[in-house]
């Protein structure tokens, strides 16, 4: 298995990255554009999403059968040869979701609801309940397909790969996303 070559950031460079962005990566003809609910400040540093040691979304990718490698957070542009794509619901770094009130949820909803329109994924994939709940006012909401759709987009939500959403282990997380990624291929 390969080992990430990023830098650990320092506790300085932590600090400093809160309230920057982590670039989308978004490409014509994608068949899921997964969503984090928010970029970490590690992931703001180091400039990949998901990069924080511990985080669970890379190997769920794989163990799902989207890619066919465990990819590294360095290697995320790649995601782009399978037909994925990595945005997040609210696009500025924070510490945790804690750090993003109720309005920058719908803000942030209302935001990707326009990059959805425009790119036209297949499906999005929203990685967490509560965020999908907020953003979009949908307080009944459970895993899985939603009833709603943007445009010709289907919308899933998923849990959280976060190591710290103790509720899914890692055969779980790749159960579920497995479960999407039978939908599209």
């Amino acid at each position: 298995m390969l080992k990430s070559t990023l830098p650990k950031p320092t506790k300085e460079e932590l600090i400093a990255a809160k309230g920057q962005l982590v670039p989308d990566i978004i490409g014509p003809n994608l068949n899921v554009l997964f969503c984090g609910i928010n970029p970490s400040v590690y992931s703001a540093v180091v400039g990949h999403h998901f990069a924080r040691p511990g985080n669970r979304f890379w190997p769920t990718l794989h163990n799902a059968g989207f890619t066919p490698r465990v990819l590294l957070p360095e290697e995320d542009l790649l995601l782009l040869d399978y037909g994925l794509g990595l945005t997040n619901v609210f696009e500025l770094a924070t510490v945790g979701e804690k750090d993003v009130s109720n309005e920058e949820f719908i803000a942030g909803g209302e935001r990707l609801k326009a990059r959805v329109t425009e790119s036209n994924p297949q499906i999005l994939a929203i990685l967490g309940i509560g965020a999908y709940r907020k953003a979009f006012g949908q307080r009944k909401a459970v895993m899985g397909k939603q009833s709603i759709r943007f445009g010709e987009t289907d919308i899933w939500v998923l849990p959280n790969p976060s190591g710290l959403n103790a509720h899914y282990q890692l055969p779980d997380l790749a159960r579920v996303y497995g479960e999407l990624r039978a939908q599209v291929w």
